[in-house]
């Protein structure tokens, strides 16, 4: 199996860390912007913080950002999501009081994800995880809000076939992309990306008070990883 990662270079490391703390300084203030000044909902507010942060882990794969520095981070704004939930620290992102701990799961999820598959220089994986999860259940969410008319419940949630199927080729288009840059344009590859698809989309739709932030991003990374090691080695 190939490694994406390649060597760092220590001195660039300043350079990388200024460059992915701006594009999540720059997504917060979007987001609090949008809150603040236009009709947005809450909701939506949400989805820009989820969809726009999520990419941070493209930029820490590109720019090769160690290890220690995506857990550092991932611990730092976990522990910033837990306190924001009982104090408006930002209130567009989380309202207090809110029945989920989604925001946290998020970040609890990129501190795995880049221990784990930083450590095997397989940077990939965890990227394929934390983008199913960023745009797949992101977009999901707008679609089946915007365009849900075909519902179902799961577990007393309401859900809807739309906002399922937006999740499923999101994730299945997402996991390709990224497999076919990494492995090739193979079979294995698009069988894998359908299995991450249909993974991730039961994970989402049987999840309850956020979890769904974690399970899919780990579920989806997990099988990735384990099936490319089947089929590739």
């Amino acid at each position: 199996m190939r490694s994406a990662l390649s060597a760092f270079t220590p001195l660039n490391l300043p350079i990388s860390i200024a460059i992915a703390a701006l594009w999540i300084l720059l997504i917060g203030l979007l987001a609090e912007g949008a809150y603040r000044y236009t009709q947005a909902g809450t909701e939506i507010v949400r989805k820009i913080v989820h969809i726009g942060a999520g990419n941070v882990i493209l930029l820490a794969w590109l720019l090769n950002i160690p290890r220690w520095v995506g857990v550092s981070a991932s611990i730092l704004f976990s522990a910033i999501a837990l306190l924001s939930y009982s104090i408006p620290i930002l209130p567009g992102i989380n309202g207090v009081g809110r029945k989920s701990l989604g925001t946290f799961f998020y970040a609890v999820s990129i501190g795995v994800l880049v221990a784990w598959f930083w450590t095997l220089h397989l940077p990939q994986f965890a990227a394929i995880g934390i983008l199913v999860m960023t745009w797949g259940d992101g977009l999901a969410a707008l679609i089946g809000q915007r365009f849900g008319r075909h519902t179902y419940t799961v577990w007393g949630m309401k859900k809807s076939w739309e906002g399922s199927l937006t999740m499923a080729l999101v994730s299945f288009a997402v996991s390709l992309a990224i497999l076919i840059a990494t492995q090739g344009n193979g079979w294995q590859g698009w069988l894998i990306s359908l299995t991450i698809a249909a993974v991730a989309t039961t994970l989402e739709a049987f999840s309850k008070f956020g979890i769904d932030n974690l399970t899919v991003p780990i579920g989806s990374a997990a099988f990735a990883f384990f099936l490319s090691q089947l089929f590739w080695g």
